[in-house]
């Protein structure tokens, strides 16, 4: 029995036009296995979603400086399922105790799983200024695996990634903007205790106050809706 197959797939030259690269890059990438192998049908060659992904993060690294052969490597790592600290001679490190975040290390593949369709160059290059998307050596790791969930929810919920990873930027703006504001009140307040002990104690209490704030407003705008002109 064929194999059921879901998802678009591409001619060489399509996927090339999909990717924003030439033919002739395309096919070096190949012969240079930064890509895997595509699917054979006689002598036509398939490629898919996770080719074309694959494809936006290397023109993602690339322009953040990082070289071809290095770049090489880490497809090598992701197809023979090594782990890429080894590969890149790095010891394997633990969060630090006072971060609540757990980082998450991912291929392309798993990327574009994640966020079907919504994997471009442009994203990758937003995700990695946003410092969502870290690199240790020539890994790419997402630095938390609730912002990684949160924000595969919101697509799937139809909230396109752009608008995402943009939200993620004013958010980022006015939570850096609390904390400078909690930060004030322990070292005007609590200025015996030592700033970072003091901080953590004081930690869970100004995110109970940050997230009752923002569930009361949300329910203003809420029943400020429901309440409008055009309710019904």
């Amino acid at each position: 029995m064929a194999e059921e197959r879901t998802g678009r797939e591409y001619r060489m030259e399509e996927l090339a036009e999909a990717a924003g690269i030439t033919v002739r890059t395309l096919r070096f990438y190949r012969e240079r296995k930064l890509i895997p192998p595509p699917r054979r049908e006689g002598r036509i060659a398939w490629y898919d979603e996770h080719h074309l992904a694959r494809l936006h993060t290397i023109s993602a690294l690339l322009e953040r400086g990082h070289t071809l052969s290095g770049i090489a490597d880490l497809a090598t790592a992701f197809e023979s399922g090594r782990d890429v600290g080894q590969l890149l001679g790095l010891a394997a490190t633990e969060p630090p105790a006072w971060t609540e975040e757990e980082p998450v290390r991912l291929t392309p593949e798993q990327l574009a799983d994640y966020f079907e369709g919504e994997v471009t160059a442009e994203n990758l290059a937003a995700a990695l200024d946003l410092g969502y998307l870290a690199t240790d050596g020539d890994d790419i790791i997402h630095i938390s695996r609730r912002l990684l969930d949160v924000s595969a929810a919101l697509v799937r919920q139809g909230v396109p990634l752009a608008s995402v990873l943009a939200a993620g930027h004013q958010v980022r703006k006015h939570t850096e903007a609390l904390t400078e504001l909690f930060s004030a009140l322990v070292h005007d307040h609590l200025p015996d205790e030592g700033f970072a002990g003091a901080m953590e104690r004081v930690r869970p209490l100004a995110k109970d106050v940050v997230e009752a704030e923002l569930s009361m407003s949300l329910d203003r705008r809420i029943r400020a809706e429901k309440s409008g002109p055009d309710a019904e």
